[in-house]
């Protein structure tokens, strides 16, 4: 079984969908059952939620922004 350790330290992967398929069954299932992880995952599942809500509110990135940022991707490379 998952420990709640293992579980906390993955848990922003599993809720933005990024583990494989078996670990996100571990994680799900260990959820199902653990009265003290479930409120941690509750809570990053509310934030990225409201995070969500913010994002249309909120300006976007500069053009100059994005621009800097891709010339920085496209030299690192």
């Amino acid at each position: 079984m998952l420990s709640c350790r293992e579980l906390i330290e993955q848990l922003w992967d599993y809720v933005d969908g990024e583990l494989p398929p078996r670990r996100i069954e571990r994680i799900t299932d260990h959820l199902a059952a653990c009265l003290r992880c479930y409120p941690h995952y509750r809570f990053a599942f509310a934030f990225l939620e409201a995070l969500a809500r913010q994002r249309d509110l909120l300006p976007g990135p500069t053009q100059a922004l994005v621009e800097r940022v891709r010339l920085l991707i496209s030299t690192s490379h």
